[in-house]
C-alpha cells in the first residue's frame, strides 16, 4: 500500500520526514528579518528628515546671502568714497558676487551658487516705478539694486533618485551712498 501511495503522489518516506521537520520549526529567525526591514524604512525616514533640515538651512542661508549682497551694494554706491573710508567704491555685479560667495557658511559650496545683480533707475514723476538701468552709472544713490542668489542643493535620500533642487531668494534695496 505504501508503494502504491508513493507511486500516485510521488512522495516517499524521506519527503514525509522533511515535512515533519519543517512543520516543527519555530519563529526564531523572523525577528531578525522584521528588524532588518523595519529599520531600513526607519533609517530612510531619518535621513529624509535630515536632508529636509539641510534644505531648510540652505534656504535660510540663501535668503541671508541675498540680503547681505544687496546691503553690500547700497553702502558702496557710486558716491560712497566721498564721505566714508570704504575701499572698493562703486559696487559692481562681479564684486557683489565675490562678496556673497565669500560669506562662507558651513556646509554650503559656493561653486554651486549663482549671484545675479540687476540695477533699476527711478522713473520720473513716480518713485515707485522702476525701469531697468542698462547704460551710465547704475549704482548712483536713489537707484534700486536687486540681488538674486540661487543655490543648487544636492538632494539625496535613500531609495529616492538623487537630484538637484534650486533654492533661490531675491533681495532689493535703494542705494543710499
Amino acid at each position: 500500500m505504501r508503494k502504491l501511495f508513493s507511486f500516485f503522489t510521488g512522495l516517499n518516506r524521506s519527503t514525509f520526514a522533511a515535512k515533519r521537520f519543517v512543520g516543527s520549526m519555530d519563529d526564531t529567525g523572523s525577528a531578525i528579518v522584521e528588524m532588518a526591514l523595519s529599520s531600513s524604512v526607519l533609517f530612510a525616514m531619518f535621513f529624509g528628515m535630515f536632508e529636509m533640515s539641510m534644505a531648510s538651512y540652505t534656504y535660510h542661508y540663501v535668503s541671508d546671502a541675498a540680503r547681505e549682497g544687496s546691503r553690500y551694494a547700497i553702502v558702496r554706491g557710486s558716491t560712497s568714497c566721498h564721505n566714508t573710508g570704504l575701499t572698493g567704491c562703486g559696487a559692481t555685479s562681479d564684486s557683489i558676487a565675490t562678496y556673497v560667495k565669500g560669506l562662507g557658511y558651513p556646509g554650503i559650496n559656493s561653486s554651486n551658487m549663482t549671484v545675479t545683480t540687476t540695477w533699476y533707475t527711478p522713473s520720473a514723476g513716480t518713485p515707485t516705478t522702476w525701469t531697468l538701468c542698462s547704460t551710465g552709472t547704475c549704482n548712483a544713490p536713489g537707484y534700486l539694486v536687486k540681488v538674486n542668489v540661487v543655490y543648487a542643493f544636492p538632494f539625496s535620500v535613500p531609495f529616492v533618485p538623487s537630484r538637484t533642487i534650486n533654492v533661490g531668494s531675491t533681495s532689493q534695496m535703494v542705494i543710499s551712498q
